[in-house]
């Protein structure tokens, strides 16, 4: 945990950040934070508007963009972090390890979160969102120490070349010709192999959405990230000309998407190398368009706003996951039986006023505000929390 240095004592001024932070890097991972926060807490999962849900297998909706933004961000982070250190190799050891804590820290508060509300050793979920965030972010950092720009390109395309021949093209072991369905693919039979179906998204049970074989083609989208990061670290060049660049990776990204998407789908599950493509391309613009306005010209009033939830992002997303356990321990009694706390305020606040689509998404609204306040809380006392 660490105090952010202050120009100024008002939240609402972004210089109360590090000069050294790029103030629309922390502004869109705050937006990507709330909108996971958005999808993720609907107060009823039955009644949600179609961009607020994933897709059910092939395609992508505004949802299936959260995860990979966040990602992407991991690797541009990743660039502001430690390209002032990368020269030192004699202390790249000490960054390794300090990447490795932080990845076991991340599976740690991933595992911790399941079992406070699944007390399951013999259930307990292996792999997870945090979980894959650790793998990559260490993965990453080694690849960014390691190897020059030029190499990190052509690493990026082994990787969406080798998982589509993967996919594509190996036999399942257990008699089923390649193939991209959701129980009898290879990502799931690798899934089934290694963790055992009682260790996976009990939902889906037969395969998981953040599974071990698709974490490979997520490491491709952390490293658009830091080819992003890279050229928006640059000094010395054009802003007019780095942001045009910028622009055009990620409109060639999304069109690159868009044509690998006819032979390999855009698929979060399994996290296809045209979905890397596609959201990479569609991030890239995003931060540009932030990094243009708030940062070149300098439009910054209202920025901190999302900058709260940006600058302590895990923190903002661990207490989404814990907060609704909590109210939800409070059964209230509800027209004869009882209902959890977070389902009894929708059905008494919203539900009674607004349609079950409009009162669903309301009452997340109010979830993501009330995190806001609770993590605006360590944003005025200048408070970051770093694992």
């Amino acid at each position: 945990m660490e105090k952010m240095r202050s120009g100024t004592a008002d939240p609402g001024q972004d210089a109360v950040v590090k000069k050294s932070r790029l103030l629309s890097l922390d502004f869109f991972r705050g937006l990507t934070i709330a909108a996971m926060i958005l999808v993720n807490t609907p107060g009823d999962g039955d009644h949600v508007y179609a961009p607020l849900e994933h897709s059910k297998w092939n395609g992508c909706t505004p949802t299936d963009l959260v995860f990979p933004f966040f990602l992407f961000m991991v690797g541009v982070s990743i660039v502001y972090a430690l390209e002032s250190k990368k020269g030192d190799r004699e202390n790249h050891r000490t960054i390794i390890f300090s990447a490795l804590r932080r990845m076991l820290i991340l599976i740690g508060i991933g595992l911790s979160i399941f079992l406070f509300y699944r007390p399951d050793f013999a259930h307990l979920r292996f792999p997870g969102v945090l979980q894959r965030i650790g793998v990559v972010y260490f993965l990453s950092t080694l690849v960014y120490l390691k190897t020059n720009q030029r190499t990190r390109d052509w690493l990026l395309a082994v990787i969406l070349v080798s998982y589509y021949l993967v996919l594509n093209y190996i036999p399942v072991p257990d008699g089923h010709p390649p193939n991209l369905i959701p129980e009898f693919n290879l990502a799931a039979w690798v899934d089934r192999a290694v963790f055992s179906t009682n260790h996976m998204y009990r939902f889906t049970k037969q395969w998981d959405p953040v599974g071990l074989l698709s974490t490979w083609p997520a490491i491709g989208t952390t490293l658009l990230g830091i080819r992003v990061g890279a050229i928006l670290k640059k000094t010395g060049q054009d802003v007019n000309k780095k942001c045009s660049r910028l622009f055009l990776i990620g409109i060639s990204s999304i069109v690159l998407g868009l044509i690998t998407d006819s032979f390999f789908p855009i698929n979060k599950s399994l996290w296809t190398s045209s979905y890397v493509l596609y959201s990479g391309g569609i991030c890239t613009l995003g931060l540009t368009l932030a990094f243009w306005i708030i940062d070149v010209k300098r439009y910054q009033k209202y920025a901190w706003i999302f900058s709260v939830f940006g600058i302590n992002a895990i923190s903002a997303y661990v207490l989404s996951e814990i907060v609704p356990g909590i109210i939800n321990f409070i059964r209230i009694p509800y027209n004869g039986h009882s209902v959890s706390g977070m389902k009894y305020f929708y059905k008494i606040v919203f539900l009674p006023i607004f349609s079950p689509e409009n009162a669903s998404i309301f009452s997340a609204c109010v979830f993501v505000i009330l995190i806001w306040f609770i993590i605006y809380i360590l944003y005025r006392k200048k408070i970051v929390i770093k694992i």
